[in-house]
């Protein structure tokens, strides 16, 4: 049989894995190196060489779109339909399972999936009919919850609550959400996971039926499995099938959404004799840019360890950037590419990756003044999300009270007792007397409304006119300020569980730097918070290309794990924003950023500018701020420093590498720098942030993480330097 064709293109390493003998296999495939390429080709070898029917093959990839790709490049490969492959999703083949064997799964013929929104609607009718305190036990930190549970594959009922009463109460949400879907014939979408799990664990004869059928298993991304996804596909691997997973444990980057990097060594001790193969040439990135990738992730424990390389150029070094604020950085990327259009390149070809999605806002905006037309890849532009939108609706009602739309939007959120039926009594009133939703809130709560709907709307109302008073004569920033924090929202968003709830907040806190640092027209005879109010309403219309036009892409770096672009920017790397301030402390979260900087550095192809702000303004107040520690861990024959046009008296970085330029001699004789980290024994981590006096009385400002802000003398402060 000629097997030329199948093998065709393919490196020494890339045949190795796709010819290897029915045996476990574990391929770890670096970025960029051709996995998805070993796959395909895998399944086409098993089948037109190996001789193994296409109903014998099971693979699984983690989103739809890259389930059809495998699909299709088979059947091209291979030249014959294979619509009798099992390649999914693992929501996906959980689903036809589940179809198949509903009774066995005891669920009714016709179960509905529902989405997140569909849960979280349920969950929000739950707690409203439980008549419990919605303010404390807050739907989606109840949803997560659930969810959290079903992916470790744990049932209300084996759950130890440990005599926690919260806890508790959470089990008891769980149980009596059970029992509105079972009652429903609903499955979500973690429900699938743990359903399908559960046929086969309770069904050993239909385990064994599909143990004998599926004696080929392949996954991609292996890496990114959760519990119980790992736990279905063991179950179903059994003794007798052959898996072939492959992943990268160093671009594991979803730890916060459950996924388990230690199922790659697991895997080794749950298959004994598995063949490791790596993929380390890479067919994306110039040599230095790998070599810069290489060398931060090295700094991780426990990888399985790999090098990667190229055959093609070495390119330009590492271009590194240090600006004076968020804007002068901001205006440096977006001068790279216009000039990066002006020599003829497309602007879709430019990434700029960034940890928090706050960070885009001024991106945002220095595209927008230069008419770049741009897309924020995977999410919203900075006003048109959620927790913005609220937040300026209730700065819109505290300057005009007959805002309905508004009105609308904040009157029960954070949730405040005032139901639909109340809304809808309050919109009935306004229709018939042709009055604000404001005033006629004001009219049916001393007439109409019984005492507890009554109470909650006159309390809302006394809440935005005690803000009114409260901000009359503050500045814009302080105006935002006390209004986020003073509505609830941040307070609301802090019990939203995971990574949701802390973007969030850093949105809401971004909004007050946005005041702060906004510049009212002189020529517009407008009051401040009416101004911004109209630019930041002007700035959600316009600006975002259509998908199809030729634009710069915006994203988080998580949003840019699987994409390549030939000019990448990697913006805010300083520590605190990346890594993110609340993974500094713990090795695990610490290890996990790094990887999360591998990524963004391995998407770049052609050219790779990191930058950074020596100061960054965050909710509302200028922080002194230090390159991040991985920019130290490039290694200086890689990087290249991008000086300024016009010099700016600032401190001196040393990125973790000996302070080559100026001093002062006043630090120098302190034996400490500005931006230096230090550990003191009752506060903490820090930043030092100012010093002043000599000798015995000289003092350092430092920047605790917890502690905040502290005035320390020298002499006593016995201060550890990191």
């Amino acid at each position: 049989m000629d097997v030329t064709p199948i093998l065709d293109n393919l490196n020494d390493a890339q045949r190795q894995a796709v010819t290897l003998p029915n045996e476990p296999a574990l391929v770890i495939a670096g970025a960029g190196s051709g996995k998805t390429r070993v796959l395909v080709h895998r399944i086409a070898w098993l089948i037109d060489v190996e001789g193994v029917s296409p109903n014998g093959l099971l693979a699984v990839t983690f989103t739809n779109k890259a389930a059809a790709e495998m699909r299709g490049r088979v059947e091209q490969l291979l030249g014959i339909p294979v619509r009798n492959l099992w390649i999914g999703t693992f929501h996906g083949l959980a689903h036809r399972l589940l179809r198949r064997h509903y009774r066995e799964a005891k669920l009714p013929q016709n179960f509905q999936i529902i989405d997140s929104d569909d849960q979280l609607r349920i969950i929000k009718r739950m707690l409203k009919s439980l008549d419990v305190d919605d303010g404390r036990w807050v739907p989606r930190e109840v949803q997560w919850f659930i969810n959290g549970q079903k992916d470790e594959g744990i049932r209300p009922q084996h759950i130890d609550d440990e005599g926690d009463p919260d806890k508790r109460q959470l089990v008891s949400f769980y149980s009596t959400y059970e029992e509105i879907c079972d009652r429903g014939g609903l499955v979500d979408f973690a429900e699938l996971l743990l359903r399908a799990h559960e046929l086969w664990r309770e069904n050993p004869e239909l385990l064994a039926h599909y143990q004998r059928r599926f004696q080929h298993l392949l996954v991609d991304e292996f890496q990114d499995t959760n519990a119980i996804q790992y736990a279905w596909l063991r179950l179903l691997a059994g003794k007798t099938s052959t898996p072939f997973v492959v992943g990268d444990d160093d671009q594991s980057i979803y730890r916060w959404r459950g996924a388990r990097v230690e199922h790659i060594h697991q895997f080794q001790k749950d298959f004994p004799g598995t063949r490791i193969i790596k993929l380390e040439q890479n067919y994306r990135s110039t040599g230095m840019i790998l070599n810069a990738a290489n060398a931060v992730i090295a700094n991780n424990m426990g990888r399985m360890g790999k090098n990667l390389w190229t055959d093609g150029v070495d390119g330009d070094p590492i271009r590194l950037y240090a600006a004076y604020n968020e804007r002068d950085e901001a205006d440096f990327i977006v001068a790279r590419i216009r000039d990066w259009v002006d020599q003829g390149n497309l602007r879709a070809e430019a990434a700029v990756l960034y940890r928090s999605n706050a960070q885009s806002r001024v991106l945002e905006e220095g595209l927008i003044n230069a008419r770049i037309p741009y897309r924020v890849y995977g999410g919203l532009r900075f006003f048109e999300r959620m927790e913005i939108k609220d937040a300026l609706a209730y700065l819109r009602l505290i300057a005009h009270r007959d805002d309905d739309a508004s009105f609308e939007r904040v009157v029960n959120k954070p949730t405040r007792g005032i139901g639909a039926r109340t809304v809808e009594m309050i919109r009935s009133y306004a229709r018939a007397n042709a009055c604000s939703l404001w005033r006629a809130a004001g009219a049916i709560a001393s007439d109409e409304l019984n005492g507890r709907a009554a109470n909650a709307v006159l309390s809302f109302l006394n809440l935005i006119e005690r803000m009114a008073r409260d901000v009359e004569h503050l500045d814009l920033q302080d105006k935002v300020d006390h209004v986020i924090q003073i509505s609830g929202l941040i307070e609301f968003f802090r019990k939203e569980k995971g990574e949701a709830g802390e973007t969030r907040i850093e949105n809401l806190n971004e909004l007050v730097s946005a005041a702060k640092g906004f510049e009212p027209d002189p020529a517009e005879e407008m009051q401040p918070l009416d101004e911004f109010l109209a630019h930041a309403a002007l700035e959600a219309g316009e600006g975002q290309a259509d998908a199809w036009e030729d634009c710069v892409q915006l994203m988080t770096m998580h949003s840019a794990k699987g994409l390549e672009f030939p000019l990448v920017f990697l913006s805010g790397m300083e520590d605190g924003l990346f890594p993110h301030q609340r993974s500094v402390s713990d090795p695990n979260g610490l290890e996990e950023e790094r990887r999360l900087c591998y990524v963004g550095i391995t998407r770049a192809m052609q050219s790779l500018y990191i930058t950074h702000a020596e100061q960054r303004r965050m909710h509302g107040m200028e922080n002194f701020a230090i390159p991040s520690r991985f920019i130290g861990e490039v290694p200086d024959e890689y990087v290249e420093e991008v000086r300024p046009k016009v010099q700016v008296s600032r401190p001196v970085r040393s990125y973790g590498r000996p302070q080559t330029s100026v001093a002062q001699a006043q630090q120098a004789e302190m034996g400490v720098h500005l931006g230096q980290r230090v550990r003191h024994g009752k506060f903490g981590d820090g930043v030092i942030l100012n010093y002043e006096g000599q000798g015995p009385h000289a003092r350092v400002e430092v920047n605790f993480e917890t502690a905040g802000t502290k005035w320390l003398v020298l002499s006593y402060a016995n201060l550890d330097l990191m």
